[in-house]
């Protein structure tokens, strides 16, 4: 090798460097520069000479760069065939150039520095401690020489924790090497850099106040800010003793810290790592002295300073770090202070608080947020909680939640001094509505746990403002609603009061009655604030929604006065016909519509849980509903039959099986005479017919007002939801006694339960064959013919709706549209929804049916038949997004409530042809999904996000969900199915797998799941099904379909006699699964373990499933046979589960998918050096994987 040589290449690389990076050059100039670049890297026997030439100070930093980069290319792919005096000598060079190759601290450029410090790591990496035992001594002279020195040794100590102990990215060996002479050397190391900390922050100190000396203490600076980031890559995971050594001198170098500008980041940041450490809490202990009033002193007056500066995103940053500081300083004080502990609530606990509190009641809602959990701790800690320091603060806390509640702070407003701070923290205003409906939850139960140590005190507040609110003028801010003029938009000043006061009070009430005894409870209080409520009237729909709230919040009270209920009644039955504008044409908007159902979900609540209490006003109730009901337009279906349903429920309080059976037959006389006659009978018999009465074959001239049939439509409606109430809400008494008293208990099974009968059962079955009929009628209308039939105006009257749309692809909606667009905005709207609404509702009535009339309706004759021929007709041409509704709202509760009798007659012959139907479909789906993806054509569609290939994948998606949860809950019994996906990992235990997962041994068949596997036809549909499922592209259907459902279905049938090429697909179709999925820790887990059972219980029987095994790419033969022949010999002693899985593991590695990102990278292969340790007696399996030809078969399995 010449100098010439050298500088020739030299010079060809700098030019062709040069090319690469230059914005001007053309693609294949640069294309052809950057293959040169790569062949020289891969190919050239004198890279090491040619990148020291590059990387020196002469050249331009691109040049350096790449100089480097040869450098590292050659440490990680050729190492291991270098000759020993080549790597000595590079080892030096790289050495020396950290000792005088680089600009001084505040010139060189920090990519430089960066790869500089990854080349020495990487070195380290592979000879370290065995083969450079001075390694640390040699870092130690290199600082002494300055600060440009000292700063690279800290990144190096840096990256080599985070690759050794954060990230891991060496195997096994190397890393347990590694990390124990980290260990054994850690008092060196740390107080090399608590002194290189110490003594940079001290001449910084000096000389910053002096201009001239300006550059030095820059640099000083710049090396005490290495030193923290390094520091915080080691306190995460060392012994907690190095961090509190000599008093906890670090603690107090950090805390000091907190006040220099420039270095408090770096210093919060340490000491949030330090103060969020877990471990045994004796160690812990320490940690208490952040507590002291030194400490204290310095958290607090930083905080002050930083906040005093107005908002510099600098500031806000450290003081989110300092609150995240605070919080858990707050849990290390709930962790070690106990009753059976002897730590003391420490003397500052209130200085604490204070400063805590301050952080509750800064303008930024991100940092208000932050504190609650915290705050919550403290609420329900068993000794704090009794603390009078504590106890004295709730009310401070709950005023300041009075603020919080308040939403305000949006990114694009300037209304409040919250806005500004929202601009750092959200993209959009929807972001951070998502953002502050979480934090109003988490407020809300951090308020109920204060309020279970102090109710009194948080009911009186609520009452206060509650009394303002009522008096208070309304304020409807700058933007109007659409609704009406003068009324409330969902930013207007009052609303937002009204809707935190409303929050507040509901959080507030509730608590107090669950806290305090009978006799304690405030009732004149209570009552005086109901009077007031209900004598409020407004015409704004946003704030009658509070008001009706505050109803519903304050009725508690009412079961002590009982002669307010009327009142509370008649307020309700005023809200359901709620108008803004009396006899109105225009459509309702949503504010309206919103009252309305508030309104009857009210009742509804009231009768649900206080019947006892509505019962004596039942007939008043009952002409009230009748009287809104014989007007046809008054109330919508909904809302007429929440009303019917609120009657129900009192009815279920007369106990009495004969009353409660006239009753209901009078209720739904008006339905049955309408569900009955013979017009409906025909249209809903006949999909033209139905077609052509719902309007859906018209042509609409004015798509918004004129709506011809309509009231057609509401009359369907009508009877569908009736018939849905009542099956939902009708019931027997729950008291066994009362039951049998009231004429309930017909006899008891052979087992010795009771069997009861429904009430509504005698009219819910005379309505059922129409029901029925117009299920088939409906899954008809997406045969061609009849979607040909629809009307221009509703050519897609079956489709989605654009709301449904937008939630499966995870868009939010707008914020203002949601209460101030009307509810449909076109006829063509209303069609898509009453489909919608009428094809889940009629499944929402089958699917209750079972649970509310039990043996009436699983003993109807040939039921099964009439449900395969009205439900399961026409599903090729049914779209996704409704069969998914219908197994998850019909089939799915219709089989978990069917008795154990009726498994032969009705589910078996109604669950064999559609689980063999939904294989067929979904392997269909997935077939186009897969060929579409190995196309991807470049269509403009697939950059639209809302393209309709994206929606339509997102169903099938969906569906397979639907159908693979289906198949487990009839199949295998949930007992301890849990998901233990994420099983806790330890710090020291190097095996842990990121997500081991096995199932537990008690995942059995069902009784259902063992009657469907008796019949042929259906074992074969559920076995497909499951294992083909396994690749198909959806990651939580693949692990749940593996930890839950795969083997206990394979289990079942292995007594058996299985065909070996049936074994033999199982076994290849798992392996396929952990090709499509290996790249998810979770899925690859679960596939690997299921893989393993399979192999382990078949390959005795069956030698094919060895040969799947040897086509896995890459497999080690002898490595096979080895894991074979232990399998096969009984004699042997078993190696442990755990051992034998991972040996497993490494066979079928060649089959294992990875990350897109991963898959064309070049394998770095590190060489485990001689032990350090002494092993005890070696195992057999270990020595032959480890030491064939030095070179560890491990090493290359290691991912």
């Amino acid at each position: 090798m010449s100098a010439e040589q050298v500088s020739g290449l030299c010079e060809q690389l700098v030019k062709a460097v040069t090319v690469i990076m230059d914005p001007a050059s053309t693609q294949r100039y640069r294309l052809e520069a950057l293959k040169f670049c790569e062949e020289f890297k891969e190919k050239c026997p004198i890279c090491v000479p040619c990148g020291l030439k590059l990387a020196e100070k002469t050249q331009t930093a691109i040049v350096r760069h790449f100089g480097l980069q040869i450098l590292e290319h050659v440490v990680k792919f050729r190492w291991n065939n270098m000759p020993r005096l080549e790597k000595v000598y590079l080892k030096n060079n790289v050495m020396g150039l950290i000792s005088n190759g680089t600009q001084s601290i505040l010139e060189e450029e920090s990519h430089i520095k960066d790869v500089l410090s990854r080349i020495v790591v990487e070195m380290i990496k592979r000879e370290w401690p065995q083969h450079w035992p001075d390694m640390l001594k040699e870092l130690d002279t290199l600082s002494k020489q300055g600060e440009t020195q000292t700063e690279l040794v800290m990144f190096i100590l840096l990256r080599l924790a985070e690759d050794v102990v954060t990230f891991q990215t060496l195997p096994t060996q190397r890393r347990r090497d590694i990390q124990q002479t980290l260990t054994q050397n850690m008092e060196k190391i740390f107080s090399f850099l608590l002194t290189t900390l110490q003594q940079n922050v001290n001449k910084y100190r000096r000389m910053k106040a002096d201009l001239a000396q300006e550059p030095k203490a820059q640099a000083n600076c710049r090396v005490g800010i290495a030193a923290l980031n390094t520091l915080a890559g080691y306190i995460d995971w060392v012994a907690l003793s190095h961090i509190t050594a000599d008093n906890c001198k670090l603690l107090e170098m950090l805390c000091l810290l907190l006040n220099e500008p420039e270095l408090q980041i770096g210093a919060a940041e340490c000491l949030l790592i330090a103060v969020s450490r877990k471990g045994k809490l004796e160690d812990r202990k320490p940690l208490m002295v952040l507590f002291g009033d030194v400490a204290m002193h310095y958290i607090l007056s930083a905080a002050q300073t930083a906040d005093g500066e107005g908002l510099v995103e600098k500031h806000y940053v450290f003081l989110k770090r300092l609150c995240q500081v605070l919080c858990a300083l707050g849990s290390q004080l709930c962790a070690l202070l106990g009753s059976d502990s002897d730590v003391e609530t420490p003397a500052n606990f209130g200085k604490y608080l204070d400063s805590f509190l301050a952080f509750t009641t800064h303008p930024s809602q991100f940092l208000r947020s932050s504190t609650q959990i915290t705050w919550g701790a403290l609420f329900r800690h068993e000794v704090l909680s009794h603390d009078p320091l504590l106890l004295a603060m709730i009310p401070k806390y709950l005023r300041a939640s009075m603020t919080n509640l308040v939403k305000v702070g949006f990114p694009s407003k300037t209304d409040s001094a919250s806005c500004e701070y929202s601009r750092f923290d959200f993209d959009s205003d929807e972001d951070f509505n998502a953002f502050f409906n979480s934090f109003r939850a988490q407020q809300g139960e951090v308020m109920r746990m204060a309020c279970r140590l102090d109710p009194r005190t948080g009911f009186q507040m609520a009452g206060e403002w509650l009394k303002y609110q009522l008096t208070a003028p309304v304020d409807t801010g700058p933007m109007n609603s659409k609704t009406g003029e003068g009324l409330c938009s969902i930013f207007s000043p009052s609303f937002v009061q009204w809707d935190a006061m409303t929050f507040f009070s509901e959080s507030v009430i509730s608590q107090m009655f669950r806290t305090l005894d009978k006799d304690e409870i405030p009732v004149n209080d209570g009552i005086d604030l109901l009077q007031l409520v209900l004598n409020f009237e407004t015409k704004d729909p946003l704030i009658l929604s509070c008001v009706l709230t505050n109803v519903s919040a304050l009725f508690p009270f009412v079961t002590y006065q009982p002669e307010y209920l009327p009142q509370v009644l008649s307020k309700l039955f005023a809200s359901v016909t709620f108008e803004v504008i009396e006899e109105s044409k225009a459509p309702r908007t949503r504010a309206v519509k919103n009252v309305r159902r508030h309104a009857c979900s009210s009742i509804i609540k009231m009768c649900r849980d206080y019947p006892q209490l509505v019962l004596p006003n039942f007939e008043m109730l009952y002409n009230h509903v009748k009287q809104l009901l014989s007007n046809e337009l008054l109330l919508t279906q909904m809302e007429k039959c929440a009303l019917m349903e609120a009657l129900v429920l009192i009815s279920n309080q007369f106990k009495d099986y004969e009353r409660q059976k006239a009753f209901l037959e009078e209720l739904m006389a008006p339905v049955a005479g309408l569900w009955l006659s013979p017009e409906m009978q025909r249209v809903l018999s006949d999909p033209e017919a139905f077609i052509s009465y719902v309007g859906a074959d018209n042509k609409i001239a004015d798509p918004v007002l004129e709506d011809p049939s309509g009231l057609n439509r509401s009359r369907i409606s009508f009877c569908v939801y009736t018939i849905l109430g009542v099956v939902k809400r009708a019931r027997w008494p729950a008291a066994p006694e009362e039951a049998k008293a009231g004429g309930f208990l017909v006899g008891y099974m052979p087992s010795g339960s009771p069997i009861y009968r429904n009430p509504c059962t005698e009219q819910v079955l005379k309505l059922l064959d129409n029901l029925l009929a117009l299920i088939r009628t409906h899954n008809n209308l997406y045969m061609p013919e009849m979607v040909a039939r629809l009307g221009e105006t509703f050519a897609k009257a079956l489709d989605m709706l654009e709301v449904e749309k937008n939630a499966i692809l995870g868009l939010p909606q707008p914020l203002l549209e949601l209460y101030d667009s009307p509810v449909y905005k076109t006829v063509l709207e209303r069609m898509q929804g009453f489909f919608c609404t009428l094809y889940d509702n009629c499944f929402h009535i089958l699917g209750n049916v079972g649970p509310s009339m039990q043996q009436d309706f699983y003993t109807v004759e040939g039921l099964a038949t009439q449900l395969l021929s009205s439900a399961f007709v026409n599903l090729n041409n049914i779209p996704d997004y409704r069969l998914r509704p219908m197994l998850r709202v019909f089939v799915k509760p219709l089989v978990l409530s069917c008795p154990s009798e009726y498994y032969e007659t009705l589910v078996c012959p109604m669950l064999g042809p559609l689980f063999t139907y939904l294989h067929v479909r979904l392997s269909q789906k997935w077939q186009v999904i897969n060929q579409r993806s190995m196309l991807c054509e470049d269509d403009a569609a697939d950059d639209n996000p809302e393209s309709q290939e994206m929606l339509e994948e997102q169903l099938v998606r969906l569906l397979t969900r639907e159908v693979m949860d289906l198949i487990t809950v009839c199949c295998v019994s949930k007992k301890g199915v849990e998901h233990n996906t994420t099983a806790a990992v330890d710090g020291d235990d190097d095996e842990a797998m990121a997500t081991e997962v096995t199932p537990p041994a008690s995942a059995e068949l069902t009784e259902l799941g063992k009657c469907l596997m008796k019949q042929e036809d259906v074992c074969t549909a559920l076995l497909i099904t499951a294992y083909t499922s396994l690749s198909w592209k959806d990651t939580l259907s693949c692990q749940r379909t593996t930890t839950q459902l795969c083997w206990p279905l394979l289990k079942q049938v292995l007594p058996g006699n299985l065909l070996p090429d049936a074994v033999s697909w199982f076994f290849t179709s798992v392996l396929k699964g952990l090709q499509t999925h290996g790249q998810h820790d979770g899925c690859m887990a679960a596939l690997v373990h299921l893989a393993f059972q399979i192999y382990e219980a078949l390959r005795p029987r069956y030698a094919e499933l060895k040969a799947v095994m040897e086509q896995i790419p890459d497999i080690q033969r002898d490595s096979l046979e080895q894991f074979d022949s232990k399998l096969l010999n009984p004699t042997l002693q078993k190696v442990a589960d755990k051992r034998r899985k991972d040996h497993f593991k490494r066979l079928i590695t060649g089959c294992i998918g990875k990350p897109l990102g991963e898959q064309f990278r070049k394998e770095v292969h590190i060489r485990n050096l001689p032990s350090l340790f002494k092993k005890v007696k070696p195992s057999l399996e270990t020595d032959v994987l480890e030491n064939e030809d030095g070179e560890g078969l491990t090493a290359l399995f290691e991912p």
